[in-house]
């Protein structure tokens, strides 16, 4: 079936997908492990097993996994205070302790983290298994505003919080900060509050170790107007409709 549009260029009844990406969008697991179901032999579509992850599917089609009928699950938007030195990964090679431990018990269906924080980082983590609006909010072009508060291990002045701010060329990727400044310091270090529009990989530490400079702790404490406030370390709460709607910059 060829997909059709309406006129404002949205999706409208009767658009197939790839059935992996129908069971993502339905929020019964990512992608790559509807992939891998579907490639075992585990997934069939309208009662006839499939192993092409590809296979054309239709939102409304019957679709079920171990012979156990699934259909969309209630949607999941989560904020949780990730306590420093557990990994965002549900499953990890190493052994080390995961955010999803966090979740024990708490009878939630298969949600997804929303963007990282490295194991060395804290503070505020997004999860959900909408996948379409966790694109949404961590695509570039959306732009949403991350702060951060970062001890560091000197005491800078206003010349070198500018040239922070400023950025500099690391691995052939440009690092910059939206803002920066200081918020506190003591007699050997200070704290910096640093926000970012973009998210690139251990950027603020990246950053900060081109000139020179050490991170003690590194706190994420907003995102976009949504803010860390009160919320426990290691403990979770799920977002009021305001909160979810206020972080969906893109066009609706």
């Amino acid at each position: 079936m060829v997909s059709r549009r309406n006129q404002s260029g949205k999706h409208v009844a009767g658009t197939r997908h790839g059935l992996a990406r129908v069971m993502s969008k339905r929020g019964l697991c990512s992608r790559s492990q509807a992939e891998a179901a579907i490639r075992a032999g585990r997934v069939t579509l309208d009662g006839r097993v499939v192993r092409d992850p590809q296979t054309p599917t239709s939102a409304e089609a019957s679709i079920a996994i171990d012979d156990e009928a699934v259909v969309s699950v209630e949607r999941r938007y989560l904020m949780l205070n990730k306590p420093r030195g557990t990994v965002t990964t549900a499953n990890d090679e190493r052994g080390r302790d995961t955010v999803y431990a966090l979740f024990a018990d708490a009878g939630l269906p298969w949600i997804a983290p929303v963007g990282r924080l490295d194991k060395a980082s804290e503070g505020l983590l997004l999860f959900s298994n909408d996948s379409e609006w966790a694109a949404r909010i961590s695509a570039p072009e959306s732009q949403i505003e991350k702060t951060y508060h970062v001890q560091v291990d000197r005491l800078p002045d206003a010349d070198l919080l500018a040239r922070i701010q400023a950025g500099v060329r690391d691995d052939d990727e440009w690092l910059a900060a939206r803002s920066v400044m200081e918020l506190r310091r003591g007699e050997k270090n200070a704290w910096l509050e640093i926000v970012l529009d973009e998210g690139r990989n251990r950027q603020i530490r990246r950053l900060l170790a081109a000139f020179d400079i050490s991170v003690l702790r590194l706190i994420r404490v907003a995102i976009g107007p949504l803010q860390l406030d009160n919320l426990a370390k290691g403990q979770w709460r799920d977002l009021g409709d305001d909160e979810i709607r206020a972080l969906d910059r893109l066009p609706t």
